[in-house]
This record gives structure tokens, sequence and C-alpha cells, in this order.
């Protein structure tokens, strides 16, 4: 074995040593999870009538984050997916909006605030527009269908 193949596989080994420490001192581990393990990520068909659709972002950091949500014919939020380009702290918020608001009504899910998001995020001040546009686009999404109801309304008088 060379110096080369013993030097890349004492690497290999102590790698994940130095991203574990990294990430321990950059993000909370609410947001590593949510960042390894996002929950609900994909799309819906937006043409959909019960699908609402938001897209946010934030030109002075290049986050992207596209949020929609599948209601039932009661007004209430059956499914959420989400599709983020962004830190992992945009990532997480997306994740963990999608989590909240599933299961609750239009006006509770609205009723979300960034501050909520953040906290229970352990987002530092620095990283607080990420949970802003998460609170965003879950009130795009839902201005969204709203509108699109309200459309169909109309068409069917």
């Amino acid at each position: 074995m060379n110096s080369i193949q013993l030097s890349r596989g004492i690497f290999n080994r102590i790698r994940p040593l130095f991203t574990a420490r990294v990430h321990a001192r950059n993000y909370h581990e609410k947001v590593i999870d949510h960042y390894e393990n996002p929950r609900n990520v994909g799309s819906f068909d937006k043409s959909d009538g019960n699908i609402g659709t938001g897209l946010v972002g934030a030109p002075a950091c290049g986050d992207v984050m596209k949020l929609q949500i599948k209601v039932d014919e009661n007004g209430k939020i059956i499914d959420a997916k989400f599709k983020t380009f962004g830190c992992g702290s945009a990532i997480a918020s997306s994740s963990l909006a999608t989590e909240w608001i599933k299961g609750k009504s239009l006006k509770e899910a609205n009723s979300i605030k960034n501050q909520d998001i953040a906290k229970e995020l352990c987002l530092p001040p620095v990283k607080l527009h990420c949970s802003m546009l998460a609170e965003d686009a879950i009130k795009a999404a839902i201005n969204d269908y709203n509108t699109k109801k309200t459309k169909q309304s109309k068409e069917s008088d």
C-alpha cells in the first residue's frame, strides 16, 4: 500500500468526525435532523383546484422556497409538500412548516409565525430570514388556494 492510499484510507475514516463537528458548531441538532431527513419533499399538480402553491424567495441570500398544500372539502390541510433551494436552515424551516400545517385548518395554519419556527429549530439571528420565508410560503399557499376557490365559485355561478 503506498502512502497516497494510506492517506486516503485514514482521511475517509476520520472525515465524519470533522463533518460532525462543523455541523454541531453551526447548526442545532433539530436543523441537522430536518436537513438530513427532510419531511414531505416533493410537489403536487398546481393546476389541481385543491392545491395551493406558495413560491417565495430571499434575493439577499438566494434562498427559494416552494410550499404546497392539499386541502379537503372541509378546509383542512390534509397534505403538504415543499421544494427548497437554500441553506440547511431554509430546508429545515420548510420541512418543519409542512409537518406543522398538516391536519390544521387554513385559519390555524395561517396563524403559524416565523418566531415559532425559529424557536423550535433554535435558529440564530443570522438565519431568521429562513423562518420568515417559511411563514411567507404558508401564507402564499393559503392565499393561492383561496384565490382558486373564489375563482371556481364564480365560474360555477
